[in-house]
């Protein structure tokens, strides 16, 4: 029987692009701003591009805050992209200091424009990039298990997550000398920097992965 996932419309984000890799890797998908859709819900994914504070008014002018927090409270598969997994952390600070929605310890930060070298690093960080397993983490049981490490997925931003507990990094990538971290878990709420829905094959693999949770 094929899970329902809802796709939480609060006007931001690569909505339909989202909804198709959901729907061909067997997801009974729903986009709705219904906090009653939300609520019923077996799977949630919270999309998101642009800027953090815009996202996160967003949200919160359309009272769909609170139904993604109780969600996220009950235990069921919750995934965040890009700025939706941004916005799952304590503050943003893109254009100025934005709240999050706390649900990860941590800062969302400009990327570094400077090299260590002295050189410029391009902003944004836009393209394919090679997924890392951090030391002392593992991505069995998560929704990267079946991909290998060293396989490529597609970044398009320009600020990055720290975390503050290293163990909620699931996945990272070296982005001309600077770490991003490209991916978060802890138990059932996850998060990916990149676009799944944009990285062929193997995301479509995570899809897969996300809705067997």
């Amino acid at each position: 029987m094929s899970k329902r996932v809802t796709v939480v419309d609060y006007g931001i984000g690569n909505l339909l692009s989202v909804c198709r890799a959901l729907t061909h890797e067997g997801g009974d998908v729903a986009l709705s701003g219904d906090p009653e859709v939300i609520r019923q819900a077996d799977h949630l994914v919270v999309p998101g591009v642009g800027a953090f504070g815009q996202c996160t008014l967003e949200l919160a002018s359309r009272h769909l805050r609170e139904p993604v927090l109780e969600f996220i409270q009950t235990g069921r598969p919750t995934l965040g992209i890009c700025v939706g997994m941004q916005m799952m952390f304590d503050i943003g600070e893109e254009f100025g200091e934005h709240q999050g929605l706390g649900v990860f310890p941590g800062r969302v930060v400009a990327i570094d424009p400077l090299k260590a070298d002295g050189g410029r690093r391009k902003i944004p960080h836009i393209g394919w990039n090679r997924l890392q397993v951090p030391a002392g983490r593992t991505w069995e049981g998560t929704m990267l298990a079946p991909v290998n490490p060293g396989e490529s997925v597609y970044f398009v931003h320009s600020f990055s997550a720290r975390c503050e507990r290293p163990e909620d990094v699931l996945a990272t990538v070296d982005y001309e000398g600077y770490e991003v971290v490209a991916a978060v878990a802890r138990d059932h709420m996850m998060g990916t920097q990149f676009h799944p829905e944009k990285s062929g094959d193997v995301g479509l693999r995570i899809v897969r992965q996300f809705l067997s949770l």
